[in-house]
């Protein structure tokens, strides 16, 4: 009875084979049967995002099932076994328990604290389970790691403060407008980063967007997917009094926007702030727009500065989280190995049990008198006294499995009751 893992993720193999080893969603659930069918039946869950792909089962034999595991691997995304092998973690008993743990906690995370996989832990606990894949071990275990999860959340500052360069902008528009519902924004360029940018500003209640590209074109077929407005690019400086937020992202060797440009939209909106984010390397903006009363300029660096000492502080929380993590791998750990004298009390319960009715029907047989009734209370009487008497060493058998060689007290317990072996 034991838990393994094994897989790949961004800090042992470079995102090429990740993308090679990914399960389509679509296949998931052949994959997962034919995963089981390697592992004699064992409870499975398969874990397949951009960073990593896992494997869990709660499998009879841990010394086989890594190498079964390694071989369903190659055999399903056709890679050899060499090429595959170096790249692969496996983990068993405690330590697959605890990596679960850190994993759904983002602990393992290529940004620590990230939110995204928590959900994705737990919808590839949901597919396993539709598909029949998991068993009561590895239920107990995934439920376990969600729980660890919210520990960590609630109990630390792990995900406080944003890490990315979009979303610590939206931030910062946030502290300067209080409400984004109703702001228009205007996005100069079509880089990457901006798009990203604008797309956390239209989660926050922007409602109006502005697309300015020095071709018309993708300005329209951008404006199209986000329901905005396309502007020709020398219409610029006309447009710019409508901007509460400006995002420059276009290469242009040279500034397009300085203080002279703000100073006039500030005019034409009656000195309404105006906040504005250079994303551009070089920069679009003239850094003396920072100088200007009512206009909030940020730039990468700036923007990268605030991202990093968010990520720093997330680092300083990773003590705190990894006690909260361990504490959950004890109490899974423990109920997991206290499984193991289930047997044993069930035997005991039935043997004080069949001496308790034995007992019974002779004092019974001695006392015709009895109404049905007293009858009843008496035989309710012993089961209460049996109950009782096996509370105590029940608990006591639980504790000893996990903190003694189970397999010497459960051996000294059925000497002690005359109990059968079990196999």
């Amino acid at each position: 009875m034991n838990v393994v893992v094994s897989g790949l993720s961004h800090h042992t193999s470079p995102v090429e084979l990740r993308e090679r080893l990914h399960f389509d969603e679509k296949a998931l659930p052949n994959a997962l049967i034919q995963l089981r069918k390697q592992l004699d039946d064992a409870g499975v869950v398969i874990l397949s995002t951009c960073n990593r792909v896992e494997v869990y089962a709660h499998a009879a034999d841990t010394a086989e099932a890594p190498g079964r595991i390694r071989r369903f691997l190659s055999e399903w995304h056709g890679i050899p076994e060499d090429e595959l092998a170096p790249t692969l973690y496996e983990y068993a008993g405690r330590e697959a328990v605890g990596h679960l743990f850190r994993v759904a906690s983002s602990l393992d995370s290529l940004v620590v604290g990230e939110q995204q996989i928590l959900g994705q832990v737990h919808d590839a606990f949901l597919t396993a389970q539709s598909e029949q894949a998991t068993d009561k071990i590895i239920g107990t275990l995934f439920q376990k790691a969600f729980s660890v999860a919210k520990d960590v959340r609630s109990k630390s500052s792990i995900s406080a403060g944003k890490v990315s360069i979009g979303s610590v902008a939206v931030d910062l528009a946030v502290s300067i407008f209080m409400d984004l519902a109703g702001k228009t924004v205007m996005v100069i360029g079509s880089g990457k980063m901006g798009e990203l940018t604008l797309k956390n500003l239209v989660s926050r209640g922007v409602e109006h967007v502005l697309l300015v590209n020095r071709s018309h074109e993708k300005a329209v077929r951008l404006a199209e997917t986000i329901r905005g407005e396309a502007v020709p690019y020398e219409s610029l400086q006309e447009a710019l009094p409508r901007a509460d937020i400006v995002i420059a992202s276009t290469a242009a060797p040279q500034y397009i926007l300085g203080p002279g440009q703000f100073l006039a939209a500030l005019k034409r909106r009656s000195h309404a702030p105006m906040f504005a984010i250079d994303i551009a390397v070089p920069r679009n903006i003239d850094p003396a727009v920072k100088k200007m009363d009512d206009v909030y300029l940020y730039d990468v660096d700036d923007l990268q500065q605030v991202a990093d000492a968010n990520l720093e502080a997330r680092r300083q929380e990773i003590d705190q989280c990894l006690r909260i993590v361990e504490a959950g791998v004890d109490q899974f750990w423990g109920w997991l190995q206290g499984l193991v004298a289930e047997p044993t009390i069930v035997s005991m319960t039935e043997e004080l049990n069949a001496i308790r009715e034995r007992e019974l029907q002779k004092t019974l047989a001695s006392l015709p008198e009895l109404t049905e009734k007293q009858r009843d209370e008496v035989a309710y009487l012993t089961k209460r006294i049996v109950n009782t008497i096996l509370q105590r060493p029940m608990r006591q058998l639980k504790r000893e499995v996990v903190e003694e060689d189970p397999h010497k007290v459960l051996h000294l317990v059925k000497r002690l009751f005359g109990l059968k072996e079990a196999p």
